[in-house]
């Protein structure tokens, strides 16, 4: 909490004018180019974290897939994630988040602007639904985040089980699948201080379907989850 304090103070000259243009297109977020408003997501992303005291060390961005229709897949830290991976990306993506984070509020504007799909775990049918509905934007060369975790790790930079059915939508579309994993990135919100912090944000090559074809979801999950632990293993301080 002391570190959000920071990053809205140290920019308190511009957030009304950023809330008042990101509720705009959250509301009317069909009606703008999706490029302009990720564009947007990241001059504010960017003039907030370095408020918060905080500097994106990205590794691999060269292996962002040139084509759209990727999909990439973190391990799981906290409510900075989705920020960091949105400095250290170039190019929009959508989420797809659980029910309780979709109503925090600036994270709903957020999310309202990438056309996020918001799923409620404890609704089968909803679940699945959004499945369906991931399966079909990113056949149509939209880029996605999912967490295989599914939620957040209570252990730091020490992942969780990656579940198989975090992958049914890369299966299904046969898109690249692209790891990435996250270092400290849970110090920015969960520590309560708010002294100067590097976060780390690895993009790993990308697994095209011709490797994972022959995989259970299952094993992707854990192919995954142990090329993300491998990279965290090797960088961690």
């Amino acid at each position: 909490m002391k570190r959000i304090l920071l990053m809205v103070l140290r920019n308190i000259v511009f957030v009304p004018y950023w809330w008042i243009k990101l509720c705009w297109y959250a509301a009317h977020t069909d009606d703008y180019p999706e490029e302009k408003k990720y564009a947007f997501l990241r001059l504010i992303d960017e003039h907030a974290i370095e408020g918060g005291n905080i500097h994106i060390d990205v590794h691999g961005a060269e292996n962002i897939p040139k084509e759209k229709g990727f999909m990439f897949f973190p391990n799981h830290q906290g409510l900075f994630d989705v920020l960091a991976i949105i400095r250290a990306c170039p190019v929009p993506f959508s989420v797809v988040a659980k029910k309780e984070v979709g109503e925090i509020p600036f994270l709903k504007q957020v999310f309202a602007c990438m056309k996020a799909f918001i799923i409620d775990r404890e609704d089968l049918k909803q679940s699945m639904q959004v499945i369906v509905n991931v399966i079909r934007e990113v056949k149509a060369g939209r880029n996605y985040l999912i967490f295989p975790e599914g939620t957040r790790s209570k252990n730091g930079n020490h992942p969780g089980p990656f579940k198989g059915g975090s992958f049914k939508t890369a299966t299904k579309t046969k898109c690249p699948i692209v790891p990435v994993a996250l270092i400290d990135s849970f110090k920015a919100f969960d520590t309560g201080s708010t002294e100067r912090l590097t976060v780390q944000v690895h993009i790993l090559p990308p697994m095209y379907y011709e490797e994972y074809k022959d995989m259970h979801t299952t094993e992707l999950a854990e192919e995954v989850k142990r090329r993300i632990e491998k990279v965290i293993e090797e960088n961690i301080m």
